[in-house]
């Protein structure tokens, strides 16, 4: 079988990372976020590694069509600091990162599941972050980290429909209708998940629901939101060709953040 092109949201692993680190070690989210990825290339074994990071300073059109998106999030300052430096390791490993003014983590994500796949390729999407789960096919394969980093689900289209009742492709209009609480996404008025998913189990889409006279006052809102809830696989990505780790350059990298037993951890793979 082909080796698989791993593609991980940087954001969600690093944020997860940082906080299933114990905050005695020193620059926990790198520490953590570095480990888990040298977890996921023995695992996986994949041709090449390609991180997909938010941009922090400047909004998407989700924040512009909708103001609250997001808001009220706070970070730490130290792992602000931390998301500031890892792109830097990440192409120091010999890896790809992809980031940009406009886009998401997730839209990063969805190009390159959507390019892999092109290719008659396989994706392994590593996520914390359920929206993700859209990108579930034959093809790409969703690896969750459950119980801080320390174990990871295998989500495909048959997960999808066991956790939600729907369609990985239905995800967005699920999202739309349940709401996102994280991304302050309201949903529709007094519809929770095992609502949205018969609404979605007898029309297909939340536009054939809307058709259907479903939700007349929230047309509108409700068709934002699952455009919010939508990937935007036009992000634009560097070369992804096949990669060989530079184990001994990243290793020389996180020395230099005093980062020493990662370094030497990174060290004997060169």
């Amino acid at each position: 079988m082909k080796r698989p092109l791993l593609v991980v949201d940087g954001d969600s692993l690093a944020h997860r990372a940082y906080h299933a680190m114990p905050k005695t070690v020193n620059r926990g989210a790198i520490v953590g976020f570095t480990n888990m990825l040298l977890r996921l290339w023995e695992m996986e074994e994949p041709r090449a590694v390609l991180v997909g990071w938010d941009t922090l300073t400047a909004p998407t059109y989700r924040h512009e069509a909708f103001e609250p998106y997001q808001s009220g999030r706070e970070f730490d300052q130290a792992l602000l600091e931390q998301l500031g430096m890892l792109p830097e390791l990440v192409e120091a490993l010999g890896f790809a990162a992809a980031k940009g003014a406009g886009y998401e983590a997730d839209d990063f994500v969805a190009a390159a599941v959507r390019s892999e796949e092109e290719r008659a390729g396989r994706a392994v999407v590593v996520t914390s972050d359920r929206d993700l789960f859209q990108l579930a096919t034959e093809q790409t394969v969703i690896v969750t980290p459950i119980r801080g980093v320390s174990e990871l689900a295998r989500i495909g289209p048959d997960e999808v429909r066991e956790r939600y009742g729907v369609e990985p492709a239905q995800v967005p209009d699920f999202i739309a209708l349940r709401g996102d609480p994280s991304d302050r996404l309201p949903g529709a008025r007094g519809v929770g998940p095992k609502t949205a998913a018969s609404i979605l189990a007898q029309y297909g889409t939340l536009e054939a629901a809307l058709d259907a006279g479903r939700f007349p006052n929230q047309r509108e809102e409700l068709l934002l939101y699952r455009r919010i809830a939508t990937l935007d696989a036009s992000a634009p990505l560097p070369p992804l060709k096949d990669q060989s780790p530079t184990w001994a350059e990243a290793s020389s990298l996180v020395r230099s953040w005093n980062l020493n037993q990662l370094a030497d951890r990174l060290a004997a793979r060169a």
